[in-house]
């Protein structure tokens, strides 16, 4: 199988930067595609401050400059350029009206054989497949953030993906110089069906008194020997997100065990998105 050369990222929020970082940092062509230029125009600007940041731990004297990376990426808001795309990495919000609409223009203009792989915290990736008309070539990658610093990826298999693409996504991911763990398509996933009920039960924990931010954080760093409490890990991932995936849980499984806390509905009302915007539960001086 050879080496995929041209890889196209939809969506320039946090994943989006992350996954056109490190996909640029292995020598990857990438198209960064969003709907705005402001959108695009931070999305670079985030890059090279990752990048010059890393220059600062690595006494490899050869490493790249942010110029040089940022040269392999093309930011545009327009899809047509994905036409020239192997592979494509969807990373848009978590809501499926607008998901399905940016499948829908990918399978109009992507090549027949490019595999599409959603990078998605909860949506079944089945569903996602069944709006295009390459279902064996729809996959689940969900990246962990930040994403040049994780070397494991969840990779999902919908009903209808193929072994060839999931040996696609694996020769893709080791270009990458990324590992997968292999699961079955259901809403969540194992990380996300898992994660994101231990944060939404941490932030009833917070809204019934029980415990303060601190303290809730530090169990899970002292006691478990976590490297981050479960609400440093809301604000990293996003509450927005949080709220989204919580809800795709609940509509999904009907249970209501996967109902979202009040507390993380008024915080995301209230712009509190966590490190993106500055403020969540904690406070950050340098927002993404």
């Amino acid at each position: 199988m050879r080496e995929i050369q041209t890889v196209g990222v939809a969506g320039a929020g946090v994943m989006g930067i992350g996954v056109s970082q490190n996909l640029a940092q292995t020598g990857h062509q990438v198209i960064l595609v969003d709907i705005s230029e402001d959108i695009l125009d931070h999305a670079k600007q985030e890059i090279r401050n990752n990048v010059r940041f890393q220059g600062f731990f690595q006494k490899n004297s050869e490493a790249e400059s942010p110029n040089d990376i940022l040269h392999r990426i093309k930011f545009s808001i327009n899809y047509k350029f994905l036409e020239d795309a192997e592979f494509v990495i969807e990373n848009v919000t978590e809501k499926w009206d607008i998901k399905k609409e940016v499948y829908a223009q990918l399978d109009a203009i992507c090549p027949e054989k490019t595999v599409f792989a959603a990078n998605t915290s909860a949506i079944s990736i089945t569903r996602i497949a069944s709006v295009t008309k390459r279902t064996p070539q729809v996959i689940g990658m969900h990246f962990m953030n930040p994403v040049p610093m994780k070397p494991m990826v969840e990779m999902i298999r919908g009903h209808h993906t193929s072994d060839e693409t999931i040996e696609t996504a694996k020769k893709l991911l080791a270009q990458m110089g990324k590992e997968c763990i292999i699961v079955n398509d259901s809403p969540g996933f194992v990380s996300n069906r898992v994660l994101m009920l231990t944060i939404n039960e941490a932030i009833f924990i917070l809204q019934d008194q029980v415990a303060s931010i601190e303290e809730v954080d530090k169990i899970f760093k002292t006691c478990f020997g976590h490297k981050m409490g479960p609400l440093e890990t809301a604000d990293l991932i996003g509450l927005d997100t949080i709220l989204f995936s919580i809800e795709v849980l609940y509509e999904s499984f009907n249970d209501s065990k996967y109902r979202p806390c009040p507390l993380l509905k008024k915080m995301v009302d209230a712009g509190l998105h966590g490190r993106k915007s500055g403020k969540g539960f904690y406070t950050y001086s340098n927002p993404k």
